[in-house]
């Protein structure tokens, strides 16, 4: 039994998205375009992982920023709707919920609209770092969009759960070399490293697997967990152990949250104590799911859900 009192924290970016499917075009001036849905989800870097890791039975705190309007009161309440709990959200009135109009095409991939808000202004301080850290597992997703939290005080935080025992899990907002800085502030106290193939690539620089965990292993980083897309996952670990999993075969309905809810995923496997080969692969069911609803999380339901699919889903060649 851990003396923690939460199995999950996820930290960072929590935003409001409203998603509209099959999107096909903009129309010309002020035309409408059908559509055959439209949701709501909590969703980020942190959001989505905090959802589908209480979905599956992990004890969650959420530790993010809302602003008092409408969409922040939304999330609030989505959270605990799952049984999330969210005494470590900041809920200010001069803050804007981060917000996204998310467009999904018919092949799952999804451009969107979105508004930094809150996720850009909210910071944990020094005397919540017990607070924050009393868990298993830390998450900090979206370094690079968390502009007050990015750099030092991110990597204080992380010091801070590191020393006290936590297992820490980092992924990112990352489009450049230009956002090297605050991922390397953070790496030196991350066990695993989670970006996709193309933010680890445009951090680094560089393109091959193996070259791209080397990068981020000399900075630091105890385990690389890289997603790839429609080409799976790959671990590299600083023990020697290297592997790839392929992705599973699925008709993929959105995108959205996908990276995130592999996070979500791998935090299970932890939790439960899984060996790597069958965390990285429960991690890349929880993200295949997670691609068949649209909006974060929308098709993950529940552990023995996700333990069924991964144990009889075929994968991709």
């Amino acid at each position: 039994m851990s003396d923690k009192q939460f199995d999950y924290a996820s930290i960072g970016f929590y935003t409001f998205d409203c998603l509209g499917w099959p999107f096909t075009a903009v129309p010309e001036g002020g035309g409408c375009n059908m559509i055959d849905e439209i949701t709501l989800a909590v969703s980020g870097a942190a959001g989505t992982a905090a959802i589908a890791a209480a979905k599956m039975g992990l004890s969650t705190s959420a530790v993010g920023g809302v602003g008092e309007d409408m969409m922040g009161e939304w999330v609030l309440k989505r959270l605990a709707s799952f049984g999330v709990d969210t005494a470590m959200m900041q809920h200010r009135p001069e803050w804007k919920t981060s917000t996204s109009i998310v467009t999904t095409r018919g092949d799952g991939s999804r451009p969107a609209l979105h508004m930094k808000g809150a996720t850009g202004t909210f910071v944990v301080e020094e005397a919540d770092f017990a607070k924050v850290g009393n868990a298993r597992v830390v998450h900090l997703g979206g370094v690079g969009l968390m502009d007050a939290m990015d750099g030092e005080r991110n990597a204080a935080l992380m010091r801070a759960v590191k020393a006290e025992g936590a297992i820490t899990t980092v992924d990112v907002f990352a489009g450049s070399s230009n956002d090297l800085p605050d991922v390397d502030a953070v790496l030196p106290y991350t066990d695993y490293f989670m970006p996709s193939i193309e933010e680890a690539r445009a951090l680094s620089g560089l393109d091959d697997l193996a070259d791209c965990t080397k990068f981020f292993h000399d900075r630091g980083v105890s385990c690389c967990v890289f997603t790839l897309g429609g080409d799976g996952a790959y671990y590299s670990h600083q023990d020697g152990t290297r592997f790839r999993v392929p992705a599973f075969d699925i008709n993929v309905k959105c995108t959205c949250g996908c990276g995130d809810a592999f996070d979500a995923g791998y935090a299970v496997a932890l939790v439960r104590g899984f060996d790597p080969v069958t965390a990285v692969r429960f991690a890349q069911a929880t993200s295949a799911l997670n691609a068949t609803g649209l909006g974060s999380q929308a098709g993950v339901t529940s552990f023995e859900h996700t333990w069924a699919f991964m144990n009889t889903t075929p994968t991709r060649a």
